[in-house]
This record gives C-alpha cells, sequence and structure tokens, in this order.
C-alpha cells in the first residue's frame, strides 16, 4: 500500500469519527448539561426600626416602632434584635430618642438614651430650652403632690421691708411642665404623691435667670395648675421676666388653694 492510499484513509477514518459525534451530539448524547444549583438563603434577623420619623426628646413607646427582617451579616452591634430584647415593650421602656431618626431606620442604642443613663434629662428637654431645680418644701404636705409632667406657675413671695408691714406675692413664671422631681422622672402607674427636695422645671433661659435670681431674694412657689387648663398664660412678658426681690427664703408649694399652712385663700404675707 502506498503512501497516498495511507493518507486518504486515514482521512476518511477521521472524517467518520467527526460526524459520528455530529450525530450524537444532534441526539443528546455527548456531555450531560449540569443544573444551575438555588443560592443557599441569606440568614436574617429581626431589628427594631421607627414606624415614622422620630425626634430628640421623644419618649419611645411600643407604637413608634416595629420589627423589620434584616440581613444577619449586616446587623450592628448597636441594632436591638428581636431575639435580644425579646419585644417592644422591653426594647423601648423608659428610653427617650437623643438623636433624629428617620422612618424604616434601625434604632441603635446610640440614638437613644435610658432613664439611668447621663444625658435624659438633656433628651426629655424641647428645642432652646433649659432645666433648672427649684428647691421645695419637705414639710409641706401637699408638696409630695407635684408630679412629673404637672405644670406648674412660680410665685414670688417677698417679705415686708423697712417700715412695712406687709409683703407680697405675685406669679412671676406661668405654665412650666414638671421634668423631674428629686430623680423621679416619669410617674409610675397608681403613683399619687412623690416626696422630694427639688423640682426640675422646663423654661426657657430667659425665665430661668428669672428664677434664679429670684430664688436669692425671696419665697419661691410653685402652684399647680389643673389638668384641664388649657389656657396657657403669657410667660414671657417683659413685666414678669424682669421682677425682682431681696428677701429669702425655702420653697412651698401649694396645691388646691391650700399654702403649706394648710389654711385656704391667703397671700402670703
Amino acid at each position: 500500500m502506498n503512501t497516498q492510499r495511507l493518507v486518504v484513509l486515514g482521512l476518511a477514518v477521521v472524517a467518520a469519527g467527526g460526524a459520528a459525534l455530529l450525530v450524537r451530539g444532534m441526539l443528546g448524547g455527548g456531555t450531560p448539561q449540569v443544573a444551575a444549583k438555588a443560592a443557599p438563603p441569606v440568614p436574617m434577623s429581626e431589628v427594631l426600626v421607627a414606624s415614622s420619623n422620630l425626634e430628640p426628646g421623644q419618649a419611645l413607646k411600643p407604637d413608634l416602632v416595629r420589627w423589620q427582617k434584616w440581613p444577619t451579616a449586616s446587623v450592628d452591634a448597636s441594632f436591638i434584635t428581636h431575639e435580644a430584647a425579646g419585644n417592644e415593650e422591653n426594647a423601648v421602656k423608659g428610653t427617650v430618642v437623643r438623636a433624629p431618626i428617620l422612618a424604616g431606620q434601625p434604632i441603635a442604642t446610640t440614638a437613644i438614651v435610658h432613664g439611668e443613663q447621663s444625658g435624659f434629662m438633656a433628651a426629655t428637654l424641647s428645642g432652646g430650652m433649659r432645666a433648672i431645680s427649684i428647691p421645695i418644701s419637705t414639710d409641706s404636705g401637699a408638696g409630695g403632690f407635684i408630679l412629673p409632667n404637672d405644670r406648674v406657675d412660680v410665685l414670688l413671695t417677698r417679705r415686708p421691708e423697712g417700715n412695712a408691714t406687709r409683703g407680697f406675692a405675685r406669679t412671676i413664671v406661668t405654665d412650666l411642665r414638671v421634668l423631674a422631681v428629686d430623680q423621679t422622672y416619669r410617674q409610675e402607674k397608681d403613683t399619687r404623691t412623690v416626696v422630694g427636695k427639688t423640682a426640675t422645671v422646663e423654661v426657657t433661659p430667659e425665665q430661668a435667670e428669672l428664677i434664679a435670681g429670684a430664688g436669692m431674694g425671696g419665697v419661691l412657689s410653685l402652684s399647680l395648675r389643673p389638668l384641664s387648663d388649657n389656657n396657657v398664660a403669657n410667660a414671657d412678658d417683659p413685666a414678669r421676666r424682669h421682677r425682682s426681690a431681696n428677701a429669702e427664703g425655702p420653697v412651698s408649694v401649694i396645691r388646691y388653694g391650700m399654702s403649706a399652712g394648710g389654711r385656704s385663700g391667703e397671700t402670703p404675707q
């Protein structure tokens, strides 16, 4: 057999093999196709998020928050998780917003403050307001009836001076919100009285100066306003803000028209 005939025979064999492979592929043979596998599920956790926009100083309540699924790998250590907190009430109990939180944003522990933490009182203040503590008398039986979130007026009593036989009493600031009595910053369920030595109230910077000055020269009294009183007096009246006194004394509390001495309807002299 000569060389030319061998070459032709070899080409024929190769062509036959290629044709066989082509036919096998067309008939479904060959390498089987590999089916794509589904991606493994992403581990999820539930984190506490705001149901609506929250502002600094706003007390957190269960209806202001909700649980939302969040990729576990993306859960920051400061996020409040369902597994750790248990329920919404436990998660927000006694907390106040420290920094703005947008709706749907996870609530981080750095954005809220608990009552026992420093900064709580600052977080409860409204924008531009200040907190000032006023000593109150523990000898007055009515003193314990001033509770957090009550509204009060501040009265200044001046004692007689020189040959004067009578002093006077007048309201210097009206409609102030009581932030705390001693270390009690919220009224617990069924609490009727809180006996303390100081009452912390929310005031403007000007009112803070007025109260601080008046406390050095007269007797300050807290007059409790009724819950039904919606008529807010003008506490920014300049004539009220700049009154002064020269006497000195403790603070008494007046409630239901009763003074520290237990007599009704008297003007301190």
